[in-house]
């Protein structure tokens, strides 16, 4: 390997950060040159001879394509403010679970699941609409079905998750402790007024 700009030997090449992309599939590395001081990228990818089938609903089988899946992602997603990085992250997450989880062939229905899931939590309308063909509503009685579970499972949700680092803490005032009102130890029991 040459450096790109002063094609310095690769004992001029030093990496400063790597990591892995691609659902895990390849490591991107950041390098530089002591000759001329410049960075580069480069990625290694391993020589894929093992691919993923996917088995269709009808039983045809097509190979795996990470490009359908995020085609499918911008869809639900269309004039919603999600993030294309986050889309991204999406289809890593998902293509790095197919792989883990199986050997040869996955079916649609695998990764729809996966794909509604991490949608669900990112955008629930998006979800709805992912969701609408994935589950392939028939009805409009379905969708709207579909979208009340979302809303009640929503509401059983702890608003707090996820949002440990997101919140400034609040500055202890009067002396009082930043745990102040949470109870360490024995629970106080719980009293029952109704019965009087």
């Amino acid at each position: 390997m040459h450096c790109p700009f002063c094609d310095a030997e690769k004992e001029s090449l030093k990496v400063i950060d790597s990591r892995t992309c691609e659902g895990g599939r390849a490591i991107r590395r950041r390098r530089e040159c002591a000759n001329c001081s410049k960075r580069f990228t480069t990625y290694e990818r391993i020589e894929e001879t093992l691919k993923l089938t996917v088995v269709k609903r009808d039983g045809r089988r097509v190979p795996w394509d990470r490009k359908k899946i995020l085609a499918g992602l911008e869809r639900a997603c269309y004039k919603r403010t999600v993030p294309e990085a986050e889309l991204a992250r999406i289809v890593d997450e998902t293509e790095e679970e197919a792989f883990k989880v199986h050997d040869r062939e996955v079916t649609t229905t695998f990764i729809g699941e996966i794909v509604a899931e991490k949608l669900r939590r990112l955008d629930q309308v998006a979800y709805v609409r992912f969701a609408s063909v994935h589950k392939q509503f028939k009805t409009l009685e379905e969708l709207v079905d579909e979208a009340k579970a979302v809303i009640d499972a929503k509401r059983f949700e702890d608003p707090t998750q996820g949002r440990l680092f997101l919140e400034p803490p609040s500055p202890p005032g009067n002396g009082d402790s930043p745990t102040q009102g949470k109870r360490r130890g024995k629970p106080k029991p719980i009293e029952d007024d109704t019965h009087d």
